[in-house]
Formats: C-alpha cells, structure tokens, sequence
C-alpha cells in the first residue's frame, strides 16, 4: 500500500526503508535534506514538504509520525490537517502520552480523520529484525493498515497487536518501557556487583555470554549488554550519567494514580536521575550526619 512517513530519524527511516523493502510505495519527508537523501538511497521516495508528501499519496491517505513527542505533534498536525481528507488515516508511532493520544484523537475525528497510536519498540536493530507494534484505534483504521503492520513487524503474525481503542497503544508502549527501565537497573546493578568482587577476577564478558544461553535471565538487553562489554570490557570513556524518555516517569505517576505499587521502576527511575548528580547534596548531608551521631570519617573534596 501506499505510505507517507514524516520523521525520518533512526526510527522513521529504518521504518519507512523495511516498508520500501517490503513492496510498499513509501514516500518520505523530513525538514532535513541529508535525511530525505538517505532515505531516497533505500528506495523511500522523498518529498520536500507536508504538502509534497500528501499530493504523491492516493486518497484514502495513511500518514505516519515518527517525530519526537510533545509540542511537535501537535504543530504537525496543524500544519498536516488542512492538507488531509475525511477517511485519511494519521499513525502517530513515536512515545507520545496517551493521554495526549487521545486528545489528538477528539481533534481528528472532528475532522473524520482516524487516529491510531502505535507504540513501537526495536530501536535501530528494528530494519533488519523487524518491530514490537502496540496498536490502538478503531477497527476499520487497523483492517486498512495491516498491510503495514505485517511488513514491519518480526513476521505478519508475531510482534505485533491490536490492544484496544485510541490510547492504548501508547499506554501498553509506556508501560512497556518502565519494564525496561527495571530490567536494566537490575541488569546494571548485578554486573557492578560482579565487578566490584575483585578476589575472583572475574571476566564480565565471558559471564555474560554464560547467561546468554539457558539461563532464565537471557534476553536481548543481556545480549545488547554482552557485545558492550566485549567492545569495552572496562567501560572507559563512558560517563555515569544515564537519560530518560520520559516514559518510566509516566509509569511511575500512573501507577500512583492507580495504587499500584511498582518499587521496582520508581527506583529504576530514581537511580536514572541521581546518575546526574555530579554534586549530590543529599550525599554531603549523609556523610556530615554519619559524621555527628556516629564520628565516621567525612571524605574531603
């Protein structure tokens, strides 16, 4: 089918080059001429403007969003809605908020324009491996989109679903992603343990690959972690301080809205912000504290 993608990034483009792959007619626009280039390089066709990629689509038009969430949502689809018709499709597939989703979604359908939100996971391995889809919208919106869905996921059956109405797809993506935030903390905290016991010597890359086959904590996060130790065993060069998507933050505030207890992310999330502390108060406090009840030695800087 024909596909409009906007955004052609890391994610858009790899997603609009497996689609070109897959036989779909894909055409591409990016604010950047260097990306719309590369994107033209694997087979993507590319348009200088919203307006130039909407005219080279047939109607009933399917446009998808791989732009970054927050405002430049919402200023895209300023600018794409007086160029789209009733019965045009809009497929936002980066990390918006759902409930933002399903605000954009209300606007749309003013219009009789369909929203679907797609959560997608895969980062850059996602061309050659294919990508996670956690779908939401309507019924009808997801029969003409399958097509697209099929060719991006792993295969036509796997990796990919329809999980319930407008929203949904970017709430599963979100909680999906404070999963992620967990296992990594968990992943990050076993290994410094290892480190840290040097009577043992112990090689971190060769223990990795141990656990890489039939142990119950394979996965492809300790598989991603594997090759980073055998490229950098001792991890020189890289600094402790780790960003967040904002998602594990949306977790964690929908679980307090929901009384769901969820230790395990809040604190993943947690230990993500205190990476960035170069100048932590709260630690001076602790060691002057230490200092006044117990006399424990205060390190100078």
């Amino acid at each position: 089918m024909e596909l409009g993608m906007v955004g052609l990034g890391r994610m858009g483009a790899n997603m609009a080059q497996r689609l070109a792959q897959g036989g779909h007619a894909v055409t591409g626009f990016d604010p950047s001429a260097q990306a719309r280039q590369r994107a033209a390089d694997h087979g993507v066709t590319p348009a200088g403007s919203l307006a130039a990629l909407v005219s080279e689509l047939s109607a009933p038009r399917a446009v998808w969003l791989m732009v970054p969430a927050g405002t430049i949502v919402d200023d895209t689809l300023d600018a794409l809605l007086p160029l789209l018709w009733p019965g045009d499709i809009v497929i936002d597939g980066g990390n918006s908020h759902y409930k933002d989703s399903i605000r954009r979604a209300a606007r749309l359908e003013q219009a009789g324009i369909a929203l679907v939100d797609c959560g997608t996971s895969g980062g850059v391995w996602g061309l050659t491996e294919g990508y996670s889809m956690m779908v939401g919208g309507s019924d009808a919106a997801l029969a003409t989109l399958k097509p697209v869905f099929e060719t991006l996921a792993p295969s036509p059956t796997t990796g990919w679903g329809h999980v319930g109405p407008v929203g949904a797809g970017h709430f599963t993506k979100m909680v999906h992603n404070g999963i992620e935030y967990g296992m990594m903390q968990a992943y990050a905290e076993g290994f410094a343990i290892l480190e840290r016991k040097a009577d043992f010597k112990l090689d971190l890359h060769q223990v990795a690959q141990v656990w890489q086959h039939g142990s119950v904590v394979r996965s492809w996060l300790l598989d991603i972690a594997t090759d980073a130790l055998k490229e950098n065993p001792t991890l020189a060069g890289i600094a402790p301080y780790v960003e967040d998507s904002g998602e594990g933050r949306w977790t964690v505030a929908e679980s307090l809205d929901l009384n769901v207890s969820a230790p395990v992310i809040t604190l993943s999330l947690l230990e993500r912000l205190r990476s960035r502390e170069k100048d932590s108060y709260a630690d001076k406090l602790l060691a002057a504290m230490r200092n006044g009840f117990g006399g424990h030695r205060i390190t100078r800087e």
